[in-house]
């Protein structure tokens, strides 16, 4: 991996994506490389090779523009300003779009090269074509001579101002040893020209084999000017389809506002820019105006449409203490927000910064690709070669003219971006489509497997239910009191952070309790808590918890077992060595669960659903969801033992969770699905978000991948038959048959359209239905 810059963040040497941490990283050959998660770390350990490439020459770019460039094609290519890649030729692109990028450097330059070089080109074109006109009237009164000295005037500017940027870019190529479509127009339109000067200066001195019919020096001024102009078109057509590509993201970062309503400290309200809100600012949100920042309603309510976080259309309902994020639209009701996060911290930049990352990410299917591309410049080269051989040898008269021109078509004909743009072009689009969508895609690698996933695993609560369970029932102890128990377990659960733990303290809540933190505070994952409350040691967990401790939960046992029967949660409350209590919770079903594993079910995949709770419980709630396998009394780091078991059964796996606990299942499962709605370590470690936390987005996800492979299996297929079919065609394989030979200017309006072909079909994943 490398840089042309320094930089606070690292971007991963694997998937692309930028890392800003150093939880996993990795010495090799003295350099500290930084991974996302740790399959990308362990991918790296074992080929190395593999993704690590020679660093590129210093690029130039234009003063102002201090923001990070990269290749689609090459995304461990990054410098400062716009420029073009060292191993692919193509333009740059920002990192990070801003809505303002309506304004392309690259685009523009193009431009203004093919507009000066089109009429030159046209009139050398019409000049080269006069001798097909009967009687040749243009040779007769100027002479041969003389029309190819104008045809030199008129097509120099062309070739060598018009075409400079294939030039610098071909020699570049050579220079890093990575050749590339640039290599292969430089030669080609430079053989053309220089041959035609030769034959222009030195046209008495020409061997006979040298000369065309009838005797005169060979020129292909004509061709090497069509050749530069054609090419500079299909990089204008090429760019403009980039930028569209870009469209999604563009979009999102126009939800947000300009301008915010703050409130004073004296209540009075000002008008002010979006950068100036900072955190604890409170501003308004009047009717029908965007909500400018993440936070928490303070007062009135309202209804705010969420459809382009969530891909939701029905508004959700917002009133006092609700959150609400910033770039959604406000109903008909004025409401005052607390501003929680801004900036790069509000939920729609975040979707912004993940889907620009995920954009620069390689799908595995690309491998095949660049290993195509690896060989393919050579192999043109070396066909172009034996072209010219095989017609100066063998070849009608006059041969040496008629392999010049096939060579030279061999060359320009091929074209190695169409391969090399197949995926990252997909994969751009598609990622902007699910954004639309409420589909957050973190890396390619996540899109392209999980069109083959056959087993999700789920875990229950937050995923499969609400994630808000409430406290339902207190059971008491003999010579215990109910509301001093219930005190001293939310003194406990106020210091835990886990949802059944929120459940107990809002229950304590709003029976007025007073709740006072607990002393000596400690939490065991998957168990419980424990803690001193008014001197007495305290713990609030599972049964088997409190066994440890040596305490047996006796007659309440009975009682949980029938609570559990009815799908709720049981803890059990532990003072001075005694059980006292149990307390009930219960978590309502999503009511979107129950439709989503029935289109899961009909598309073939496997449910299994894992959690933490009493097996009595999980059973009673796969029971009303209709699910069959069920893993229970899952412990948080056993979770992703479970999903390594159904991996090594050859199962692809896909896991669905949304909290801390679930980190490693996600992390170990072939895609790893979080729920927005939950903890940013689930999001951080999951290849794919659901930001409406919603499984019928998985099935729109699977579509979405389904919709993605096969547009890239298309671009692939094209590309591949492109140059299976162009190659030998302008090497001259038709001419035994039909007497057809391929012009070198036909052969570059060919090249160019075959990689705007590639991202228009990639465009139309933009329209894909989910």
């Amino acid at each position: 991996m490398h840089h042309a810059h320094a930089t606070s963040t690292h971007t991963d040497p694997v998937c692309g994506m930028s890392v800003s941490h150093a939880k996993y990283t990795l010495e090799h050959e003295g350099r500290t490389h930084y991974f996302c998660n740790p399959k990308c770390l362990e991918k790296f350990r074992a080929t190395p090779e593999t993704f690590l490439v020679p660093p590129p020459e210093e690029h130039t770019h234009e003063a102002g523009d201090s923001r990070e460039y990269t290749c689609p094609m090459h995304p461990e290519v990054v410098q400062i300003g716009p420029g073009s890649c060292p191993k692919c030729g193509m333009a740059l692109e920002p990192k990070e779009v801003s809505v303002s990028d309506d304004k392309n450097p690259e685009l523009d330059e193009m431009s203004r090269r093919f507009w000066i070089s089109l009429p030159f080109a046209l009139v050398v074109f019409v000049l080269g074509m006069s001798e097909m006109i009967p009687g040749r009237p243009v040779h007769a009164a100027m002479g041969a001579s003389t029309l190819g000295w104008i045809e030199w005037a008129l097509s120099t500017p062309v070739v060598l101002w018009g075409g400079w940027p294939f030039f610098v870019r071909g020699w570049q190529s050579v220079v890093n040893r990575s050749l590339n479509m640039f290599t292969l127009i430089a030669i080609g339109t430079g053989v053309a020209y220089l041959s035609s000067v030769v034959s222009l200066v030195f046209a008495e001195h020409l061997p006979h084999a040298f000369r065309v019919h009838g005797g005169g020096a060979p020129v292909y001024f004509e061709a090497a000017a069509v050749i530069v102009t054609l090419v500079l078109l299909g990089q204008i057509l090429e760019l403009r389809a980039r930028s569209q590509t870009s469209g999604a993201i563009r979009a999102l970062l126009g939800l947000a506002p300009k301008t915010a309503r703050r409130i004073d400290e004296h209540g009075k309200e000002h008008d002010v820019s979006l950068e100036s809100i900072g955190v604890g600012d409170r501003v308004r949100v009047r009717p029908g105006e965007k909500v400018p920042v993440d936070g928490v309603v303070l007062e009135g309510s309202t209804s705010v449409d969420e459809s382009m976080i969530t891909g939701e259309p029905i508004p959700a309902e917002k009133s006092t203490g609700t959150r609400v994020t910033g770039g959604t639209v406000n109903g008909t009701g004025s409401v005052v927000v607390r501003a929680d996060r801004v900036g790069r911290d509000t939920v729609l930049s975040q979707i912004v910064q993940m889907v620009s990352q995920a954009q620069r990410t390689r799908a595995p299917i690309q491998r095949l690709a660049d290993q195509v591309a690896s060989y393919f410049v050579p192999t043109v080269i070396a066909t172009a070669i034996v072209t010219f051989a095989i017609w100066t040898l063998w070849g009608p008269e006059p041969r040496v003219v008629h392999g010049l021109l096939n060579a030279i078509a061999v060359l320009i004909i091929a074209c190695p971006c169409a391969l090399g743009l197949a995926t990252p072009m997909s994969i751009m689009v598609s990622s902007g489509r699910g954004a639309t969508a409420g589909i957050l895609v973190k890396n390619a690698e996540a899109l392209e497997i999980l069109e083959k996933v056959d087993t999700l695993v789920v875990d229950k609560t937050g995923t499969l239910t609400e994630g808000k369970p409430a406290l339902t029932k207190v059971l008491v102890a003999p010579g215990f009191d109910e509301l001093e128990i219930l005190g001293v377990a939310a003194s406990l659960e106020v210091g835990s952070e886990h949802p059944l733990a929120s459940a107990i303290v809002k229950g304590a809540e709003a029976r007025g309790l007073a709740i006072e933190r607990a002393v000596e505070f400690r939490a065991f994952i998957g168990k419980g808590v424990s803690g001193t409350v008014g001197g007495k040691l305290a713990i609030v967990g599972t049964a088997a918890f409190l066994l440890e401790s040596g305490i047996n939960a006796g007659v309440l046992e009975q009682d949980a077992e029938i609570l559990r029967a009815d799908g709720q949660t049981v803890m059990f409350v532990a003072v001075g060595g005694e059980c006292a209590a149990l307390l009930a919770m219960a978590d309502p079903i999503k009511a979107s669960t129950a439709e989503a594993l029935r289109m899961l079910e009909q598309e073939g995949v496997r449910v299994v659903m894992l959690t933490g709770d009493n097996q009595t419980s999980a059973n009673a709630i796969a029971k009303k969801l209709g699910i069959a396998e069920v893993v229970a009394n899952v412990l948080p780091q056993a979770k992703g033992d479970t999903v390594r078991r159904l991996q090594a059964e050859g199962r692809t796996v896909a896991m669905a969770g949304d909290g801390i606990n679930d980190a490693p299942a996600l992390a170990a499962s072939h895609v790893g699905v979080a729920m927005g709605t939950g903890t940013d370590v689930a999001m951080e470690s999951a290849g794919m978000t659901l930001m409406n936390g919603d499984l019928r987005s998985l099935v729109k996800a699977r579509r979405l991948s389904r919709a993605t492979m096969r547009n890239i299996r298309q671009n692939l297929f094209f590309a591949f038959v492109y140059n299976a079919l162009g190659v030998p065609v302008a090497a001259g394989l038709l001419y035994p048959f039909f007497g057809m030979l391929l012009s070198p200017m036909l052969a570059s309006a060919a090249m160019s359209l075959s990689s705007v072909s590639v991202i228009v079909n990639a465009l139309r994943l933009k329209r894909v239905a989910l």
